[in-house]
């Protein structure tokens, strides 16, 4: 060796390439790993933006003010577009205002729309969808009777301009379905399935009861009227419309029994729709109020332990501030309900 170089690098042209190399690979690496944290930046960026918009969508979101605009707004147009639509069904306001409906129809599903395409983003965030990937969360969001009524909400305008002979009257009432996005915004229908849910077995046993008076009621009926009567109970099947109307009490007399028998059966069965409606009521209702209770119970066992230690901290006044909203808890009643754990507290001490 000569200059404690070694042998190889006497050649400078291999040391060179060697070098030159070297630098390359270590700019390929450089620029890799600049790549990659830019790469990470923008998806921890893309993540939190989606965080945050999904948050605006929930009914207990940490960006209150925020979110309670964005609700507000939304809550607004739905109620305006159902004002819309019934006024549009009228020929006259239909013929005059007709351009400004039109605009104002485009202007809400514009709305509508990227409501939509953002709840399907946002779906892998929704801890209320069931689902191990962000794929089968947005599956389960689109899929879902949320999910199908806001897709209903904007497909009959779609449908309008696409299919050209489509039944414009058929369109408008599906548009109606609109109603339901409020759902969205309060937990009344589901309070309402969920209290039907669970007085399942006796709703199943009242409606089964329902269907036997209707079944038994028809038919009687038919065999005593129909000879007197042959336009007005020509068979049993048309029969259960004059059943339906006596049982449920509405009584429209546009059909009535004449003969005795008749009049007889027509009796029986607008007591027995007393018993069954009244019935189906009275379980639904007993539901209901169960539901409410539930929730009511559940808000005030939260707030019990809150109290424990006789200080609520931040993180637990959200909490409840959360729990409250979600299941529309009025200040008031959860003022009155903390004042009244509070005193109990005191008088145990």
């Amino acid at each position: 060796m000569a200059d404690g170089m070694p042998a190889v690098c006497r050649h400078v042209s291999f040391c060179t390439y060697v070098h030159r190399g070297l630098l390359a690979t270590y700019s390929k690496d450089k620029k890799a790993a600049t790549a990659g944290a830019v790469a990470d930046r923008n998806k921890d960026m893309t993540v939190t933006t989606r965080r945050y918009i999904g948050s605006l969508f929930e009914r207990s979101s940490q960006h209150k003010k925020a979110a309670r605009r964005l609700n507000t707004f939304l809550f607004l147009l739905i109620s305006l577009n159902l004002v819309a639509i019934t006024l549009e069904s009228v020929a006259s306001i239909r013929e005059v205002w007709s351009f400004e409906l039109l605009i104002f129809e485009f202007i809400s599903v514009v709305f509508f729309s990227i409501e939509y395409i953002l709840r399907i983003w946002t779906a892998p965030d929704n801890e209320d969808l069931k689902g191990s990937t962000p794929l089968r969360k947005r599956l389960g969001y689109i899929f879902s009777f949320t999910g199908l009524i806001d897709l209903i909400a904007i497909l009959p305008t779609l449908l309008q301009f696409i299919w050209v002979g489509a039944d414009l009257r058929l369109l408008r009432v599906m548009r109606l379905a609109r109603l339901l996005k409020l759902s969205h915004y309060t937990t009344a229908l589901e309070d309402l399935v969920s209290a039907i849910y669970s007085e399942r077995q006796a709703f199943v046993a009242a409606l089964y009861l329902m269907v036997v008076a209707l079944f038994l009621s028809s038919s009687l009926i038919y065999v005593a009227e129909h000879d007197a009567q042959p336009d007005a109970f020509p068979s049993i099947p048309q029969t259960m419309w004059w059943s339906i109307v006596t049982l449920t009490t509405v009584g429209y007399g546009d059909v009535s029994p004449i003969t005795a028998e008749g009049k007889l059966i027509g009796a029986l069965t607008a007591i027995m729709g007393v018993c069954t409606v009244a019935l189906l009521t009275g379980i639904v209702g007993a539901g209901f109020s169960k539901q409410m209770s539930k929730q009511y119970a559940e808000f005030e066992h939260k707030l019990r332990e809150a109290l424990d230690d006789g200080i609520i901290s931040s993180e637990e006044a959200e909490e409840i501030e959360e729990l409250r909203e979600r299941m529309g808890l009025s200040k008031t009643q959860a003022e009155e309900l903390a004042h009244h754990l509070i005193e109990s507290k005191r008088g145990s001490a």
